[in-house]
């Protein structure tokens, strides 16, 4: 089957190098030149773990090819996928501008009837808007569907190529047919897709991410809450997630939820219920406990040291939003370390791959390490942001050694307090009770 994927970015790569797997012929289209020309010699524009191999390999046997003239990659193709952003306006309403804008150019480029396929995540009612632009330009006959993506950063070709289930809107035989044929590698188990209306599918995209954002933000505001009840919110959130109808995931509290979609996709599901005259509370109250809840570890350093940083140093583990990826993008460890440069502080920062992403945003207002124990070396305290493996159990006597003052924050919970108490630390947690 050939297949065209516009857009280059973290679902449109996944997405041809996963297809491009199964056998069938992908072309990548993308307008960024500088992009195409270094997927051509292998160079990937994100972080993510074994993509570079996947796609390295399958453009070696030639099933994956990458192109600047989104004509040619979609003239022949059976399935044409829309993966290119719907970056958050002003008002937290999704900008549709670059997908409409493809749509445009994929009408006009049809050779033949093809699928087109919305991997991007957009509001309800998108696919009827790409529907009618096509229809103005296209010559042959098309179909339209929703397709939202259900990816992890850090875990995304292990989402792809063993899907939890394959979210499918459109109400045409042919699409739904073709689509099938094409998903089917990946359903041989048992049959994850489900076939709805397009209107349901781009909603359930905007419904599963807010309903795991909901989870985090209830932790968060729980945690604080444990903080004045004398509580600890690691034993709250085992004692939760024993419950069947609740479940252990997505129950962590920490220094907030970052990334591309959680933001993004409650903002402009938000602006869809007010767009048609309904308030989401619930998501109103979600992104307001996410955002208060992205300074509580720099408020904590803060309230530890009197409120006055100047001349203190204080290393920072972990800058990007999630282990796995490079993805800094709402990251909660620069509103941290914007924080931490505000009241004075001079700022070392290390992480195993983000560092360049956001050398490249903050220049040398901080410095940078790449080994995380020298960024450690003469701090006053070191804070813990994203909780990377080598993080998670580094020596401590060794630490302890590096740093000025024996002070911890650990803002994802991920170490002992009453163990580095006893070995001399003072630990501030989030809802771990009392800190110090």
């Amino acid at each position: 089957m050939k297949i065209c994927v516009i857009g280059t970015g973290y679902v449109g790569l996944v997405a041809g190098a996963g297809f491009a797997d199964m056998g069938n012929d992908v072309v990548c289209c993308d307008v960024d030149a500088q992009k195409i020309d270094g997927l051509q010699r292998g160079v990937m524009p994100i972080y993510e773990p074994g993509l570079d191999k996947l796609v390295t390999h399958n453009a070696a046997e030639g099933r994956l090819t990458f192109t600047t003239d989104v004509a040619s990659g979609v003239a022949g193709a059976e399935v044409v996928l829309l993966a290119v952003g719907t970056p958050p306006g002003p008002d937290g309403s999704a900008d549709l501008s670059y997908i409409m804008k493809a749509a445009e150019t994929v009408g006009a480029a049809l050779t033949g009837w093809a699928v087109i396929v919305t991997k991007s995540t957009v509001p309800v009612g998108t696919g009827d808007k790409i529907e009618a632009i096509v229809a103005k330009r296209a010559k042959h006959e098309f179909a339209v569907a929703s397709n939202p993506e259900f990816l992890k950063e850090g875990d995304a070709l292990s989402d792809f190529m063993k899907p939890d289930r394959v979210v499918i809107g459109t109400s045409d035989k042919r699409a739904i047919e073709t689509l099938r044929a094409l998903y089917a590698p990946f359903t041989r188990t048992n049959d994850r897709m489900l076939v709805m209306d397009r209107r349901s599918a781009e909603l359930t995209k905007y419904a599963a991410n807010s309903m795991l954002a909901t989870r985090i933000s209830f932790m968060n505001d729980l945690a604080n809450l444990c903080e004045i009840l004398g509580a600890d919110i690691e034993l709250v959130r085992r004692g939760m997630g024993s419950d069947n109808r609740i479940g252990p995931k997505f129950l962590f509290a920490g220094p907030g939820f970052g990334g591309s979609c959680f933001p993004k996709d409650l903002r402009a599901a938000i602006s869809t219920g007010r767009e048609v005259g309904y308030k989401l509370e619930v998501l109103d109250a979600v992104v307001a406990v996410n955002e208060r809840q992205k300074q509580r570890l720099g408020e904590k350093i803060l309230k530890h040291f009197g409120g006055d940083l100047k001349g203190k140093k204080i290393a920072v583990w972990g800058l990007a939003f999630k282990p796995g990826t490079d993805d800094i993008r709402e990251a909660p460890a620069l509103v941290l370390i914007d924080q931490l440069l505000s009241a004075g502080a001079k700022v070392s920062a290390s992480d195993p791959v983000a560092i360049a992403a956001v050398r490249k945003q903050l220049g040398d207002r901080i410095s940078y390490e790449e080994a995380h124990y020298d960024c450690a070396k003469g701090a006053d305290g070191l804070a813990l942001v994203t909780e990377w493996h080598e993080f998670r159990r580094p020596s401590f006597e060794r630490l302890k050694s590096l740093l000025k003052s024996p002070v911890l924050f650990d803002g994802r919970n991920v170490w002992d307090p009453a163990e580095l108490r006893a070995a001399g630390f003072k630990y501030y947690g989030i809802g771990r009770g009392k800190d110090g």
